[in-house]
């Protein structure tokens, strides 16, 4: 029966895409006949749609402190991956392996972590514990976490609004998506903010110019507007969109492109080497940019992702209209950066035989980077946290109460700044100890599902029993830093990746 059960979604399945397909030229998402499908056996342990690019993903090896003591790192404040997930669960698949990057599951949720004081824009933070999935090996949680800002604190916002209305953007999970995410977010801005509006397809266009906010009738106006046809331009663009910001720079505000797109760019420039070149020439120039994904059956997360990486970016796919609303309504304040080319390096001394460090894989440093001002690293926006995780082999002679490490980041309060230094010991820790924290827990239990989606060979005894019983220590934090309740949800999603797994 449930063989047969099987046959009859997959056929269900390809006729919806063919249906799709007909009615604009192009897959514009998941079948609908999927969506409306709530049964945990309509699982299919397959790819969701052919064309879904991912770059490949070689997972950090363990790293004997004999031989390399230091290990440095930029930090990585997307979560483009996680809500990725989600979508894939939600449509009855299986997220394939080289779209789980562990670091955007951990920094895909707000953790308890103090606030910066001292003047500082971040504040540090680290914890060991025993690791879960191998009782021999202890973890080692890093927290980073920016300073809130309030509303009336902000700096003015130039935000020019980079959208791309080409045929693989059209459907209700894509365009239709984001025009009322954009809305909702213009609802929430300043009058004296402003937007710019640019659209690219089979041609590039200044859709609106530069708009205070105070006339949000007519930026709405414009955003209700948008319409998906045609090839992508994307690289032109990009180009306008960055001129557009030039012409208007606000000293000390918030100078940021907001791009919206599958990725896909087939005309013009298209490669992503010189994409990211041309991203890399404004980095000088104060100018952010954040990109937000859509859609999947062409979905060039590679793309997106090297884009975000290399130019002052952030990174976040959509998948439903409560994503829309966490980022652009709920986490806003994440699009003001209060910590920038930020860098951590940690340093492992004698009671530690070896380290490995938990995803992050394409963000890896040089050690020697981590002195250099030049050197382009992630940033943090104003109320986010951001978590690293280690595993630790503990050296056979082990010493009781020994420093297991140090601890030190750098970061700029402003682009072009000299870095600022902060500097942690990591306590003194020993064999046995058993007592965690909830925010242990629950990054531990993150980062298991993660290495559990990879079918990571360094999963050990993790399986989903194990990741729920973790999340549901920390599924209702001390503090309201969980309004959302994503970790409630997180649960969810765990139960239907097991079902998937059957």
């Amino acid at each position: 029966m449930k063989r047969f059960f099987r046959l009859v979604l997959i056929a269900a399945s390809l006729y919806g895409v063919l249906a799709c397909t007909a009615m604009d030229g192009g897959y514009f998402g998941y079948p609908q006949a999927l969506d409306r499908m709530n049964d945990a056996e309509g699982y299919i342990n397959e790819p969701p749609m052919p064309g879904d690019s991912f770059d490949e993903i070689v997972e950090n090896e363990f790293i004997k402190v004999s031989e390399q003591p230091t290990s440095t790192f930029s930090i990585d404040a997307d979560g483009a991956s996680y809500s990725y997930m989600r979508r894939c669960l939600n449509s009855y698949f299986l997220p394939s392996a080289n779209s789980v990057r562990t670091e955007e599951f951990l920094n895909y949720f707000t953790f308890d972590y103090a606030e910066p004081t001292g003047g500082e824009s971040i504040a540090i933070n680290s914890e060991i514990g025993v690791c879960p999935w191998n009782k021999e090996h202890y973890l080692l949680r890093l927290g980073l976490k920016g300073k809130s800002v309030a509303e009336a604190d902000m700096p003015v916002a130039n935000f020019i609004l980079l959208i791309d209305t080409s045929g693989s953007m059209a459907g209700s999970n894509r365009i239709d998506l984001l025009k009322s995410g954009l809305c909702n977010m213009i609802d929430y801005m300043r009058p004296t903010d402003r937007i710019a509006i640019i659209t690219y397809s089979g041609e590039v266009k200044r859709l609106l110019e530069s708009t205070l906010v105070k006339d949000a009738d007519k930026i709405k106006k414009a955003i209700r507007k948008l319409e998906a046809s045609g090839s992508t331009s994307g690289g032109a663009a990009m180009k306008m969109a960055y001129d557009e910001a030039v012409e208007h720079y606000i000293n000390g505000g918030n100078n940021r492109i907001i791009m919206c797109t599958d990725g896909d760019f087939n005309v013009g420039v298209t490669s992503t080497e010189a994409l990211v070149e041309m991203v890399e020439s404004y980095l000088d120039k104060g100018i952010y940019l954040s990109i937000m994904g859509f859609g999947t059956g062409n979905y060039q997360d590679s793309r997106m992702e090297n884009l975000s990486n290399h130019g002052n970016g952030t990174y976040t796919y959509i998948d439903c209209e409560d994503e829309m609303m966490k980022v652009f309504v709920h986490e806003r304040s994440r699009f003001y950066s209060v910590a920038n080319d930020t860098k951590c390096q940690v340093t492992f001394f004698d009671w530690v035989d070896s380290y490995r460090l938990i995803g992050y894989e394409n963000r890896v440093m040089n050690n020697e980077d981590f002195e250099d001002d030049k050197k382009d690293a992630g940033e943090i926006g104003a109320g986010q946290t951001v978590t690293a995780l280690y595993e630790l082999i503990p050296a056979a002679d082990m010493t009781q109460n020994a420093t297991a490490a140090s601890f030190d980041v750098r970061y700029k309060k402003a682009l072009g700044e000299e870095s600022r230094l902060l500097h942690q010991d990591i306590g003194k820790y020993y064999q046995g100890v058993t007592e965690t924290s909830s925010e242990f827990d629950f990054a531990a239990g993150v980062a298991a599902y993660a290495m559990i989606l990879r079918d990571s060979k360094f999963k050990g005894s993790a399986d989903y029993a194990m990741v729920q019983d973790l999340v549901k220590r920390a599924e209702k934090p001390a503090n309201n830093v969980d309004p959302l309740k994503l970790r409630s949800q997180l649960l969810e999603l765990v139960k239907k990746a097991s079902s998937c797994d059957r």
